[in-house]
């Protein structure tokens, strides 16, 4: 039984010409997409230019200043008047073109036309001459974003533009023409999202030699080794110029080429110079590329907000390059967009390269590594992911709970401002770390918003504590709630007693906290909560007196539970190995903290480190101690080691009773300047697995990815920046084996790291700098903090030592938990709650099982997404087909409909179609392996790696 497919189709609107003149509704088919792509001319050379606008959402000023033209003394743009003006000059010529991206600042823009703007802009968009690109909130970063936030901001600006222009409002074709690197699981969204291809402006300098060198600036991209080809196929384009006009022709009024003047009684005449120069061009380009069509993309940031001398020199250029066709050139110039110039590459009927890697790291010279904002502005970093985790417990409520949902401990109201605050998160500025620092606080103003603080339940005798799991199986967590009190009771939401133990603040706390809290301990104990579902926790006062035994001066030689042993050296403090009790492996292990030096230029190359660029001016990192203050604390819930590395780094390793991993909670910061060294502070594992120069990172949270030093697998690398050109982004995990041992590290927030010595993995942890890296922000990566002496931050890092054959089972689960963490809220008094404890399931899901998306589409009708989290062969007990009732999931929701959806949720499934390409000879585009069908249009089957989005038609039980 499927729900009605209500997706919007283009309606009855009146048309309105330029002139004003208003006319009866229009009962023709809208002829958008590729029926309305312009005719080419088959034995010419096609040059598609593209004009267009990249238009960040934030990045020298704020999304708000970006739209209306503010602070043009920082950079002149505003975003409304590039849309008035782009649309008054489509009007004059059914031939000219323009693509639009960022689906943010068009939602504003709409929302302020009167009924007639939007008619004429409805009618451009049915004729295809506005057409949409890309089309999600923004153009996300690819680095420093996980997949579920990418999917719901795409899925965002996918929706409004769906709603707004049914499926003349759909884009084609992705284009991630600024991001600084590109990861493959965004190519495999893509894909799943049913775009045609992908073009994007940067790869590595290295990289891009050589594909035009062998004409493979074009490629197909397989972007999944689970995933069924050509499901996570993607044509893939690398842009000739960037985003930028060729050299000469920018006539934006912010440029300074010369116009085409084309009066023959002019002194400045120019035609026949400007038409052989760019008759040159093409040739010299089409070079480079395998079919007789080229594309120039004719724009750049923030341009088109007087279009009128875009258009009027580009119809002038058009109309001469092609009147030379007369005197015998084959170069053709027309108006066109990127979906257009797709069509015509997958005319041509060629066969096209293959690409598995990923285009990480990213390098626009030898010196010149973007590997830096992996880790620029982690407490920004930190925010999106809890932002993140907050916004799928609130869909998730307003889903299961209805009307209610909006009331009790967890009301949350409407999500859609968080959904938008989280959208814009995503850019490729914002979280990326990589912009101006009032934009950045601008962007954290927007999380901490959602966030909240905790109430002040350090002095409170009796309050409760709820917990909100997101996840789709039973999760325990450990709590620590800053009080006052040195003896509580805590009981569960049956009434059973939950063993506690007040421990005394670090003195850590204390120095990063300054005047902003006057807790003297910490309650600590473990915490249970239901698959989508909360439990209650009743916390009560017994004591005030007498306190805790502080921590006790010493470096323990071990601590350990059941399943984990932690080694140290009594000599330095330091942890000396590691040993997993259940499988009896033993690795020895160190771990400290450097910092590696910012260049600020030499002789080799003027390039300083900055919010972008990594470049140390050493290979070798400055340790910070050797030999920590050491203090230690062990209770009946956990073992606390201690460790103070210097005024402004410190570290507590945490082992709790019931805990398969170690974990690692680090405070850096302020980072000392004084020097007059700009810092990359890093914590380095060495251990004793030999890894033969080989790590894994995940992509964007998903798949893992094999990584070497000092090799990438497309061409032969020259290394030149030996540290820097090794480091890589990890969204969730990374880890190194061996045949017999595997040691992963969880993350809790996006960062950088590498494996630059055998059996070793560093991960940056903070940067401060002193120096711009000359890529437009303009000043240096110096966050100021809260006080203006620096910017402190805390972080955590999970460790695990398991067989590589089973890993994946530790450490996928492990990875869900940091990103999609428990909602905690707090009641003063004891609760009154009729409903103590919750699950929105009538059961734990199988562990293979997540719930991506569970979020209200309309009042009927819920959106749902479910993924296998496992890869094809990674584990043995969960890399198999797993099947789900749909009608047998929600405790609280009757299913009684359903219907399949594109992973962007604006198609529905069967009607998705995609283009085919060939491939070179000797690989194959056909099925690997089997599929697993479903058994009924009930019971859907999930394969390894697959993501399935579906919108229920339901009922409150």
């Amino acid at each position: 039984m499927a729900v009605d497919r209500l997706l919007p189709l283009a309606g009855f609107l009146l048309l309105c010409p330029a002139a004003g003149v208003w006319c009866f509704p229009s009962l023709r088919e809208p002829v958008c997409g590729y029926k309305s792509c312009p005719a080419t001319k088959p034995s010419m050379l096609n040059v598609h230019l593209v004009p267009h606008t990249h238009d960040d959402v934030g990045w020298l000023k704020t999304v708000d200043q970006y739209y209306y033209g503010g602070r043009n003394y920082i950079q002149h743009a505003g975003v409304q008047y590039i849309l008035d003006s782009v649309v008054s000059e489509l009007q004059k010529d059914p031939a000219r073109r323009f693509i639009y991206v960022e689906t943010a600042f068009f939602y504003r823009w709409w929302k302020q036309q009167d009924r007639q703007t939007q008619n004429i802009v409805t009618q451009l968009v049915e004729q295809g001459r506005l057409e949409f690109v890309n089309g999600g909130w923004c153009m996300s970063d690819e680095a420093s974003t996980h997949y579920s936030a990418v999917i719901d901001q795409m899925t965002l600006g996918l929706r409004f533009l769906n709603d707004t222009f049914g499926d003349c409002g759909r884009p084609r074709v992705a284009w991630h023409i600024d991001p600084f690197g590109h990861a493959r699981e965004h190519a495999s969204m893509f894909a799943q999202m049913g775009y045609d291809g992908f073009f994007f402006g940067r790869l590595d300098y290295q990289d891009k030699a050589r594909r035009m060198k062998m004409q493979e600036m074009e490629m197909v991209w397989r972007a999944s080794e689970s995933l069924e080809p050509p499901s996570a196929d993607l044509f893939t384009g690398v842009l000739p110029n960037g985003y930028n006009p060729p050299d000469g022709f920018c006539w934006d009024q912010s440029c300074s080429d010369a116009p085409v003047q084309d009066d023959p009684d002019l002194e400045d005449y120019n035609v026949d110079q400007l038409v052989d120069t760019f008759i040159n061009l093409s040739g010299i380009q089409a070079e480079k590329y395998k079919t007789n069509h080229i594309i120039m993309t004719m724009g750049s940031d923030f341009q088109y907000e007087n279009a009128i001398p875009w258009y009027k020199n580009m119809d002038k250029l058009i109309h001469h390059v092609n009147a030379r066709q007369v005197q015998g050139s084959r170069v053709h110039v027309l108006y066109s967009t990127p979906s257009c110039y797709l069509q015509e590459l997958n005319l041509a009927n060629i066969t096209w390269p293959l690409k598995t890697d990923d285009f990480f790291p990213y390098a626009d010279a030898a010196h010149d590594f973007w590997t830096g904002y992996f880790t620029s502005r982690p407490a920004l970093k930190r925010y999106e992911r809890l932002s993140n985790s907050f916004l799928q417990t609130c869909n998730q409520l307003e889903v299961l709970g209805g009307l209610k949902s909006t009331h009790g401990p967890f009301g949350v109201g409407n999500s859609d401002m968080l959904k938008r605050a989280m959208a814009v998160a995503q850019h490729h500025d914002a979280v990326s770390g990589t912009e101006k620092q009032h934009v950045a606080d601008d962007y954290a103003k927007e999380a901490r918003h959602w966030l909240g603080t905790l109430p002040g339940v350090g002095h409170s005798k009796k309050f409760s504590l709820n917990v909100y799991n997101p996840l789709a199986r039973t999760v325990s967590w450990s709590v620590h709630l800053p009080v006052n009190g040195t003896v509580y009771n805590v009981t569960d939401s049956d009434g059973a007693p939950v063993d506690n133990q007040v421990i005394p603040v670090s003195k850590a706390t204390q120095a990063l906290r300054r005047d902003r809290g006057s807790a003297q301990f910490e309650l600590v104990f473990q915490v249970q909560a239901p698959s989508l579902g909360f439990n209650t926790y009743t916390i009560t006062l017994l004591k005030n007196s007498p306190a805790p035994a502080p921590p006790k001066p010493v470096a323990p030689p071990s601590i350990q539970n059941k399943y984990l042993k932690v080694t140290f050296d009594t000599q330095t403090g330091l942890v000396s190995g590691l040993t997993n009790l259940e499988t009896q492996q033993t690795i020895k292990l160190t771990q400290n903290f450097y910092w590696y030096n910012a260049s600020v230029g030499n002789s080799e190359s003027l390039q300083t480190s900055g919010a972008y660029i990594f470049r140390p001016n050493s290979s070798t990192p400055i340790i910070i101690n050797t030999k920590p203050e050491v203090t230690t604390l062990q209770n009946s819930v956990v073992q606390e080691v201690r460790q103070q590395f210097s005024p402004w780094v410190s570290q507590v390793i945490r082992l709790y009773t019931e805990s398969k991993h170690l974990e690692l909670e680090w405070t850096v910061g302020p980072i000392p300047v004084n020097d007059g060294f700009g810092k990359e502070v890093i914590t380095r594992l060495d251990s004793s697995i030999e890894t033969e120069g080989y790590f894994y990172t995940d992509s964007n949270g998903r798949e893992i990815l094999q990584r070497r030093k000092d090799y990438r697998p497309t061409w032969d690398l020259k290394q030149t920046e030996p540290i820097a050109g090794n480091y890589y982004p990890i969204n969730t995990r990374a880890f190194i084996k061996d045949e017999q041992n595997q040691m992963t590290v969880v993350t809790d927030r996006s960062q950088g790291i590498g494996s630059i010595y055998n059996g070793s993995l560093e991960i940056m942890v903070h940067r401060r700098l002193l120096c711009d890296d000359n890529r437009g922000v303009a000043e240096p990566l110096s966050e100021p903090g809260e006080y203006y002496d620096g910017l402190a931050v805390r972080g955590r890092l999970l460790l695990a030592l398991t067989p590589p054959s089973t890993a994946a089972d530790t450490h996928r689960p492990l990875g869900q938990e940091m990103v999609f963490q428990p909602t905690l809220s707090f009641q003063q008094g004891a609760t009154h709650s009729t409903t103590p404890q919750f699950s929105g399931l009538i059961s734990a899901l199988p562990p293979a099982v997540h719930v991506l998306t569970l979020s209200q589409w309309d009042q009927d009708s819920v959106l749902l997404r479910l993924e296998h989290q496992y890869e094809r062969s990674e584990s043995p007990a969960h890399s198999q087909p797993v099947t789900i009732s749909l009608q047998k999931l929600f405790s609280t929701l009757e299913v009684v409909g359903v219907s399949e959806m594109s992973l962007g949720a604006n198609q529905w499934k069967e009607d998705m179609q995609r283009m085919h390409w060939k491939l070179n000879s000797g690989e194959t585009a056909v099925p690997l392996r089997e599929h697993v069908g479903d058994p009924s249009s009930w019971e859907i089957t999930l394969n390894p790696m697959e993501i399935r989005t579906f919108l229920l038609r339901v009922r409150h039980k």
